[in-house]
């Protein structure tokens, strides 16, 4: 490895390893070897120009179609403009003042050369401007800007011709030239694969693969080294990972096996109900991995959030009638459907939740979060208990009818305790005869005993439609009105639906049960997204743990969180839980010991005889809580602590730590995850819990580093929303019939979003977006022209709005909504967007979050190449809300084969949050799976791609697991200790360590 160690500096000279070092981050002979090419081109075969990716650094080999010199700037400034051509595209190069001279003789219409630049754009067209070139038909090279290249050039005649990952500083053909100087030392480099393993694989030897990378004869070799190179990466980084888990099994650690009737049974005594079937296999999964005697290294992957929970102003029915879930305390008396009366024994907060929003058959709504359970019926089957996000995955019949209905509450009687001057038929009567558009029911009557209601309600029937027990139809009440008498209908257990008649006025249809008969069941029509909101969840004392929410709605609520820390607690150890927050681990601190009830209060007075201390300790703690926190834990008196950074200090010591579980891991390094990991007398297990997986998780998670558990959350029971790309330029009857498509939409009854990147107003035009014709200087600068325009400004929403209304959606109701409207018109345009007064709302991304209108189906999004993975993914989570289905196209103007467009492509395919973590990953690469980096360029792998090679990856580790079990020192592979010297650094190989 002597001769792949040695500097670039002895070889290239100073100049070129200088660049190559700053700019390229090569250094030694080896990393030179290691840098491969790109792509490959053949002497006389055009590159398909179509291909360019903008703003990047490219090499092409094309021919020169035209050349003609223009003047400018009143005739002071002259441009030479180059024309190249590949039989399927065309490209301009462009050269200005004194440098047109020597590409003005060189660049003769027929010739081919070999071309470097960044690709721009300017008037709509692809160009490079002021390119590096090298000629490739033997008529002479070029000095300054371009080199004395032809000879080189003609010694590759009718061979492949590597084009180099490259940068302004060092062209590609310069690259080449540098690989060549140190090619021969390719000899001297240790084969760390297996002499078995190549057999077995059909893999060429290591230097063979160096020289066929480089300096191919055949496509065939380039197949073979890039097979052997992949092989080379993935094995010897898997036997490095392999040594590792093998490492980990010799680890000691505490078994933490589950006790009957500790801590954890207590718990589980508490809880509303059971588990679902994913949780309780995760729970499997887990105190499986904490009944080794080995440390557990697991991902807990998805919601990983501690319970089911409703909004704070959701409403509990309680015996005086509905309360907000925010009032809810221990103590608090409920009715749960069965009639009967039931007090609160749990109260647990949730912090800020994603909501959603059952919308019944009869237009009431419920929100709660994605956890919470209902209890359910198909048709007349038997009842079952589902979450909601079971529900949103399968709401609707094969034939499109709901799937599901809720069963109606027990009727029961209600006592606010207030004064009822009038008779309760009576009070109905007035009210409908006299009730003005601000009439409401008083609460002593709605929150009335049930003959009480069901008078008033008869009075209202009597004197505004017909008589109650039948089916009948309250005429033209005002909505306060119209709400109240739905709610006396669903009191009784009836069914109310309301229709708008005019303006603020709906007529009620009203339907009774017979007496004696069971109430009517309502169909769950569509699950929305509600936004973010605070949560909480509660408890119930009673065998169905159920109560009733909002419109008398059944429903069931119940909470699973901490049983792998409550695991070890009950097996004599302690769990530690980092958050990256102080706000955080304060939330998780409350949720906690709320959950826990007297099981958090160990050794206090009233604490349960099975209980533990739950302390938190964060930064910003007094003095004296702080001392009391730190006591508790080295005394073994707390269980559980909850805290931020903190934790890690050197003072902070534990009795036993025998658990560490990092929220959010995406957010703390592996030395302060590590730092908490040895404070155990042994190393403590591990739980890693992530809702967003990141590149590095994604692809550690694909190398096999991490055992994974999964907890899904894909939003599959939403309405399905198409996607589909519209190529603009290329295709323009596509953008036609885009536009036609939300007519269409309009014209079934729904609406439509245009999303465009920019306003449009002069605040948010770009600097210097256009210099005068006869600036300074303007002549002498490279590309000046095309500087003077830059490239397009994204499309603004006040240009589109206006062609728009005048062009395509002529006749449509369109209007406009950006950030910086006055607040008033803001909400004047979402409230009339959303009552349906509006077609389509042409906006920019302030519709990202927050913005839920049923009725839009259509969405538009301009210039989508200039939004990320996750904008797009978010923005078309503005459609297929409601019942009908949602359409998402894809606007760009990029060549197809551009990475713009592979990204838009790559978002059209799939609606699954974690894929797209995947197109990010592939974007972003993986970042050094060995290091700290947790994203971007800095990545060990070079030939290895996480994502299309996991079949490599995957044989390499069954590989390296079978080597590293039979022989865990590698003495019979000094070539494979020796790669693996390499790979692994001593930073690396102490990240390794700590996991």
């Amino acid at each position: 490895m002597a001769a792949l160690d040695e500097p670039l500096k002895k070889i290239l000279g100073g100049t070129t390893a200088k660049v190559l070092a700053e700019h390229l981050d090569l250094h030694t002979v080896g990393d030179l070897l290691h840098h491969y090419p790109r792509r490959y081109a053949e002497r006389g075969e055009l590159t398909r120009l179509s291909d360019l990716p903008l703003d990047e650094h490219v090499t092409v080999v094309a021919q020169v179609a035209d050349s003609r010199v223009l003047k400018f700037n009143g005739g002071r400034g002259q441009r030479l403009e180059v024309t190249l051509t590949d039989g399927s595209g065309r490209l301009r190069l462009v050269f200005f003042g004194k440098g047109i001279h020597k590409p003005h003789k060189d660049l003769l219409p027929g010739r081919r050369a070999m071309f470097a630049g960044k690709v721009s754009v300017f008037n709509r067209k692809l160009q490079l401007a002021h390119p590096e070139y090298a000629l490739l038909d033997g008529d002479g090279g070029a000095e300054g800007g371009t080199e004395e290249v032809s000879a080189e050039v003609n010694a590759f005649a009718g061979q492949l011709l590597p084009i180099y990952p490259a940068c302004q500083q060092m062209a590609s053909w310069k690259i080449a030239k540098a690989v060549d100087a140190v090619l021969p030392s390719a000899r001297d480099a240790v084969d760390p694969l297996p002499e078995a393993l190549r057999d077995g694989r059909e893999l060429v030897p290591l230097t063979e693969a160096l020289l066929k990378i480089h300096r191919p004869a055949s496509k065939a070799d380039i197949a073979a080294a890039r097979d052997r190179l992949k092989w080379d990466e993935a094995f010897v980084l898997q036997v490095a990972l392999a040594r590792r888990r093998l490492a980990e099994t010799q680890l000691p650690a505490v078994a933490r096996t589950s006790t009957t009737g500790g801590i954890l049974d207590a718990f589980d005594a508490k809880l509303p109900f059971t588990l679902t079937d994913g949780q309780q296999k995760v729970s499997r999964e887990i105190f499986d991995d904490l009944a080794t005697e080995h440390p557990m290294h697991r991902l807990l992957q998805g919601e990983v959030g501690s319970g089911k929970a409703q909004p704070l102003d959701a409403l509990v029915l309680t015996p005086r009638g509905f309360r907000p879930m925010g009032e809810m305390a221990v103590g608090t008396e409920v009715v749960v459907p069965s009639g009967e009366l039931a007090v609160v024994d749990g109260v647990f907060p949730q912090g800020e939740r994603e909501v959603w929003r059952l919308v019944f058959s009869d237009g009431s709504a419920v929100e709660c979060d994605d956890e919470h359970l209902w209890i359910v019926r198909a048709g007349d089957a038997q009842e079952r208990v589902l979450t909601t996000r079971e529900l949103r995955r399968d709401l609707h019949a094969p034939d499109g009818r709901p799937r599901w209905s809720i069963d109606a509450a027990v009727p029961v009687d209600l006592d606010d305790g207030g004064e009822r001057p009038l008779d309760p038929h009576l009070m109905g009567r007035r009210l409908a005869e006299d009730g003005g558009p601000a009439a409401r029911l008083p609460d002593a009557y709605r929150n009335a005993p049930l003959k009480d209601r069901l008078a008033v309600l008869r009075g209202l029937l009597d004197a505004g439609s017909g008589p109650a027990g039948t089916p009948a139809v309250f005429r033209a009440a005002h909505r306060p009105l119209a709400d109240d008498l739905a709610w006396l209908v669903r009191s009784l257990g009836g069914r109310a639906r309301l229709s708008a008649v005019g303006e603020g006025a709906y007529d009620v249809d009203v339907a009774l049960p017979a007496e004696g008969a069971a109430g009517f069941r309502r169909t769950i029509r569509a699950i929305e997204h509600a936004g973010r909101k605070p949560v909480q969840c509660i408890s119930v004392r009673h065998p169905r743990h159920a109560y009733v929410t909002d419109h008398f709605t059944v429903t069931h609520n119940t909470m699973v969180a901490l049983r792998a820390m409550l695991g070890v607690v009950d097996s004599g150890g302690q769990a530690a839980m980092l958050a990256p927050t102080e706000v955080l681990a304060q939330q998780h601190h409350r949720s906690v010991t709320e959950m826990m009830g007297e099981l958090a209060e160990g050794g206090m007075l009233g604490g349960a005889e099975q209980g533990t201390k739950v302390v938190l300790l964060t930064g910003s703690m007094g003095a004296a809580a702080r001392r009391q926190a730190l006591l508790d834990l080295v005394t073994g008196e707390a269980g559980i602590v909850i805290g931020t950074h903190a934790l890690i200090e050197d003072k902070v010591q534990f009795h036993d730590l025998g658990l560490v579980v990092v929220d959010e891991q995406h957010r703390f390094g592996v030395e302060q995850r590590d730092a908490l990991r040895g404070k155990g007398k042994q190393t403590p297990h591990l739980l890693v819990m992530t809702a967003t997986p990141i590149p590095r998780t994604v692809a550690m998670t694909v190398f096999g580093d991490l055992e994974t558990s999964v907890l899904d959350q894909l939003p599959a029971g939403r309405s399905p929303i198409a996607t589909h790309v519209v190529p603009a330029k290329d295709k323009p009857h596509f953008l036609a019939r885009a536009w036609e498509r939300v007519r269409e939409e309009v014209a079934a009854g729904h609406q439509g979003y245009v999303v465009c990147p920019r306003i449009g107003d002069e605040e948010d035009a770009p600097k210097g977006a256009k210099k005068p014709a006869g600036s300074k200087g303007a002549a002498d600068q490279a590309g000046s022209p095309e500087d003077a325009e830059e490239k397009r400004p994204p499309l603004a929403v006040l240009d589109i709005a206006g062609q728009l209304a005048e062009g395509p959606l002529a006749g449509l109701r369109v209007a406009v909504l950006h950030g910086r409207m006055a607040p008033d018109d803001k909400d004047d345009v979402m409230r009339r967007f959303a009552a349906g007064e509006l077609d389509v709302l042409v906006a920019t991304t302030v519709i990202e979050v927050g913005v839920n209108v049923p009725n839009a189906t259509a969405m538009v999004i301009m210039d989508a190449d200039r939004f990320g993975v996750s904008q797009l993914h978010q923005l078309r989570g503005r459609v297929g809300r409601g019942v009908a289905p949602g359409l998402c196209l894809l606007v760009s103007e990029m060549p197809e084969a551009s990475p713009a467009r592979a990204r838009l492509a790559a978002v059209a395919a799939t609606l699954d949050g974690f894929e797209l973590s995947r197109i990010d990953l592939e974007q972003r690469r993986e970042g050094d799976v060995l290091g700290q980096a947790q994203s971007g360029v800095r990545s060990s792998l070079r030939m290895l791609a996480v994502i299309e090679d996991e079949e490599v990856i995957a044989a390499a580790r069954e590989e390296a697991t079978a080597l590293v079990t039979a022989d865990p020192e590698l003495t019979g592979y000094p070539e494979l200790r020796i790669a693996l010297s390499a790979l692994l650094d001593e930073d690396r190989e102490q990240y390794l360590d700590k996991g």
